[in-house]
Parts: structure tokens; sequence; C-alpha cells
């Protein structure tokens, strides 16, 4: 008889990205993508997280001519340049790196914007050794993200099977919306992975308290990013000052008991890696399954509906 303490480790080594690419410059956002996940490779990596946007571009400190009541030509033109830096899904920078996940054997994550007609989305793409998997559209963008993005529906609300784990993503303060949570932790996500542009400390507490609440692995990647990443015809709140910081980072790696693993990384860009016990898992679930044995279904019910939704539908 193999005793437990004899039994192999069923492990998973990931990596949390913390960078940033140039704003309006697809090509060089993909080159630098290709480029991070081939160093994150290097390093063991099996699953790889990238930010919030990193592709298409999170424009902090711009205002594009919006008030209430009143958009300016100015405004729209820069929108204009966001619609095209944007990406399409499929489209060829999917395929540039699905090639990559297929060459390395990887699962990635990646943050990005996507454009499909006159509408952006601010999506999480899914990628494995098979190449494009799916995406997360996400569903509430925050305060002034809703007059660049468009919101998505409960069609895009994947969880991934790797195999080893199950892979899911909450897109920044959807983080924040508890009956979202609710349904990922049904689908049994076990590595939450959170791409983010939200670099407060208080942020840190939410990853916590979701390894916590969820009883999964959590992985938040944040972009790191300056002034300089930004065209110099761009005029930020923040001030012009190229080494002006506009995002500050904090990418995090925690346990199911809300252990930090590694980071918070601040102060400029790297890569966070970890090498999980998937058993930590059950270990963890042990004494708290918010939607197995620790849930009421008698008291608490939640109805999520992931039709899609479509304003002209034909038949």
């Amino acid at each position: 008889m193999t005793s437990a303490s004899c039994e192999p480790r069923r492990t998973v080594t990931v990596a949390v990205v913390q960078a940033a690419a140039p704003l309006f410059d697809t090509p060089a956002a993909v080159t630098r993508a290709q480029e991070l996940i081939r160093d994150a490779d290097r390093r063991g990596a099996e699953v790889v997280v990238l930010p919030e946007a990193f592709l298409g571009g999170y424009p902090k400190g711009l205002d594009f001519g919006m008030t209430v009541g009143s958009r300016t030509p100015a405004g729209r033109d820069l929108f204009r340049r966001y619609h095209a830096a944007a990406i399409d899904v499929p489209g060829p920078e999917v395929e540039d790196l699905a090639a990559v996940t297929r060459e390395l054997g990887c699962h990635v994550v990646v943050g990005a914007v996507e454009r499909q007609g006159g509408t952006l989305y601010c999506v999480a793409l899914f990628f494995g050794p098979d190449g494009y998997v799916g995406l997360h559209r996400k569903l509430m963008p925050t305060a002034a993200e809703r007059f660049l993005w468009g919101q998505g529906d409960g069609s895009t609300l994947p969880v991934i099977d790797t195999g080893s784990a199950r892979i899911g993503a909450a897109i920044c303060w959807e983080n924040y919306m508890p009956l979202l949570r609710t349904a990922m932790y049904a689908k049994g996500v076990d590595l939450w992975c959170a791409p983010t542009v939200d670099d407060r400390d208080a942020w840190q507490a939410t990853m916590r308290h979701i390894a916590l609440e969820g009883r999964c692995f959590v992985l938040s990647a944040n972009q790191y990013l300056r002034r300089n990443a930004l065209p110099a015809d761009l005029h930020p709140v923040q001030g012009d000052e190229p080494d002006t910081v506009l995002i500050g980072g904090g990418s995090v790696i925690v346990s199911p008991l809300g252990e930090i693993l590694a980071g918070p990384l601040r102060d400029g860009e790297g890569i966070l890696t970890a090498e999980l016990d998937l058993d930590d898992l059950a270990r963890a679930r042990f004494d708290l399954d918010t939607t197995g044995h620790y849930a009421r279904p008698d008291v608490f019910t939640l109805h999520v509906d992931e039709s899609p939704h479509s304003t002209v539908t034909t038949s």
C-alpha cells in the first residue's frame, strides 16, 4: 500500500506578467506579448496571464473630449485611433498569439480590446496548446470606460479545462461583482485569472478575498505603464513627464487559503512565477465550498443567462 505521503504531487507552474505595450501600436503590442510569453515559458510557466487591455491599450488619464452632453471633434478622432488599434476576433493578431502557444504547448490568458463593428469590448483571450480557445467579454466597464467599451453578455463566461486545472477570468472591477463570482465558482474554477489595471493597495485585499472565498488560486496581472509609452501628442491628466507612472503594477499570485505566493510586484515591469500544488484546492475546500456544501439553495438561488444577446437575429 502506498501512503499518502508518497503520492506524487500534482503541480502546475504559473506566471503573471507585469508590463504594458505602446498605446496605438498594435503590431508592437503583439510582438511584445509574444516575447513575454516566451520569457515566461523559459521560466517553466505552463499557464501565463497578461494584463487587462494589453493589446489595444488602456488609455489611462485620457478623457476623449467627453463631458456630460458634449463630445469634441478631437475626442472623436482620438476614439478613431483607439478603434483602429483594437483587434478583430478571430483575426491576425489572435492567430499570431495562437501560433506561439501551439509551439510552446502552454495556456495563456491575454487582456485585449476587441473590435466588433463600431463597438469595442474589453476582453480576456484564452489560448492553449491547440491555439485560440475562446474569450470573455467584460460585463460591466467601470466609470468612464463605459464611453469606450460595450457590455459583454452571459455567453462569454468560459471556464477552460486544461486537463490539470480549470481556468477562468474576471477583468478588473468585475472582481467586485458577487454574482459573477458565484457563477464562476459554480463552474469549478481552479485558477482565477484577474487581468487588471487597478494598482491600489486595496486590490490586494480583493485578490486575497477571492482566493479565500472561491478556494482557488488567484493570478492577477497588472500593467506597469509610464507616460513615455503614450504618443507624444497625448496629454494624460497625470502629467507629461516621461517617467510619470500612469499604472503602478501590483501583480500577485495567491493560494486558495489567501496566502501570497508571489508579489505584489511594484516599481517596474517583471514576471512573477509560482509552482502551485493543485492538491491545495481540495485541502482548502474541506471547510468551504460556496456553491457546494456551504451553499443554501433552499434559501438562495442564482439564475445565469448564458445566451448571446444580439440586436438583430435572423432565422
